[in-house]
């Protein structure tokens, strides 16, 4: 159950759920420089009998009004998809009772992040998401008013500022080294080669269909290492590419692992949009979330010799790393910034009570305000987990997150952050 001030529920029944919350343990504890007083309401914004999500954090739910949120529709659970899956499109109607509005569906979808839906930038009509048609993987251009659509023959993975162009890898190999992030229907052509050299990073432009191979694998696993080589029989892929804010550069991660290996390895590496400039921010093997904070620095979990596994603030194409929250933000979580800068948007993986803990981090004061404790059932583990994938909307004043924790499974849940952040126009 959620700890939140619900307000599609009456004071009665929300006094109940405190009290049996409480008998059952399932409040977190608070945390070091955590804000203590009232959650923010919140409520959901999907209902069953089917499943809703959106999934990863650093997607465009919300159109530019913030009246639209974005999500998907699925009618199972707790297995892998399977090649003949169809998940359906929709959008969700915030100003007309939460209501559902059929977009299209999909055959080219995972758990952690969905099929890449969001809203080309800048446009308060057009989305887009990956597909599958035969041996193809692809992608739909929709306008939601027209509903005119146009389709390019290739996927992507994280657009440019400007929605001109975008970049992608190959979701094949992906699905064949990290189940839960690729997509099913299509082998890897190149899974029995370690590092192959026709498989790595293509930018896609998003009106003419073109594609461009930028580097390779093989290309990238031959940039020298800091803390030594990965084993010969090592299997190297490329996930998590996301664009700078003004288009200058893209971030990637390069991963690795050899059978005998009980964990992957990673390096986070940036590049020009053309591919040239490739640099190895983060060489010492660990780099899990990330985000831009601004075109010079990215904000990520990883490791670091000076404090250990922590958050730290990169400048990009140099060896100048700063520790962000170190007794606050102390664990991974999947982090954006709001705009201006000054705060965090965050949460936590399920705590020893099963609560997931999105929150946002004030970085001036130094204080973690909650938003809410989700309860994630243990069913919900591995591939088909349900992070909440924190969102944030255009002004900011509402999160949107996916959560399992009512009746219906995972749903799509709106939290009121207003009584946080205040007027960020006047605070940053």
């Amino acid at each position: 159950m959620t700890m939140n001030r619900d307000t599609s529920i009456d004071r009665r029944t929300a006094l109940k759920g405190l009290v049996t919350a409480a008998a059952l343990g399932c409040c977190s504890a608070v945390a070091a420089g955590e804000q203590e007083g009232p959650l923010p309401p919140v409520r959901a914004i999907t209902k069953g009998p089917k499943h809703h999500w959106f999934g990863y954090y650093d997607k465009r739910e919300f159109d530019p009004t913030g009246r639209y949120v974005l999500g998907m529709e699925v009618d199972f659970q707790h297995r892998s998809p399977k090649p003949d899956d169809v998940i359906k499109i929709g959008m969700i109607d915030l100003k007309d009772g939460d209501r559902w509005i059929e977009l299209g569906e999909t055959r080219a979808w995972n758990w952690q992040q969905g099929c890449m839906l969001q809203w080309l930038p800048g446009s308060e009509t057009e989305v887009l998401w990956n597909d599958r048609r035969g041996d193809q993987y692809v992608c739909h251009i929709l306008d939601t008013k027209t509903r005119e659509r146009r389709t390019i023959d290739s996927s992507i993975y994280a657009l440019a500022p400007d929605a001109t162009w975008a970049v992608t890898t190959d979701f094949r190999r992906i699905q064949d080294t990290r189940p839960g992030y690729g997509y099913p229907g299509i082998v890897d052509p190149a899974r029995d080669i370690g590092a192959p050299d026709d498989a790595g990073v293509w930018r896609v432009d998003l009106r003419s269909g073109r594609t461009d191979f930028l580097f390779s694998i093989q290309q990238v696993a031959t940039l020298p290492y800091l803390n030594g080589k990965p084993k010969s029989d090592a299997k190297h892929w490329f996930n998590h590419l996301l664009v700078a804010p003004d288009g200058s550069r893209f971030v990637f991660l390069h991963r690795w692992k050899s059978p005998s290996d009980t964990r992957h390895t990673t390096r986070m590496i940036t590049a020009d949009p053309d591919g040239s400039n490739l640099f190895v921010l983060n060489p010492d093997g660990m780099t899990s979330h990330f985000q831009w904070r601004d075109p010079r620095h990215l904000l990520a979990f990883a490791y670091h010799p000076s404090h250990g596994n922590a958050f730290y603030l990169f400048e990009d194409r140099t060896d100048r790393v700063d520790v962000v929250g170190p007794d606050v933000m102390t664990v991974d979580g999947h982090c954006s910034y709001l705009p201006g800068g000054r705060w965090v948007l965050n949460d936590t993986y399920p705590d020893k009570q099963r609560n997931q803990n999105p929150y946002l981090f004030d970085t001036r004061r130094k204080v973690r305000h909650p938003l809410g404790h989700f309860h994630s059932p243990k069913e919900y583990n591995g591939e088909w987990r349900c992070d909440t994938h924190p969102r944030y909307s255009p002004d900011a004043l509402s999160v949107v997150i996916d959560s399992p924790h009512g009746e219906h499974g995972r749903q799509l849940y709106l939290i009121d952050v207003r009584g946080i952040v205040g007027d960020l126009k006047k605070t940053g």
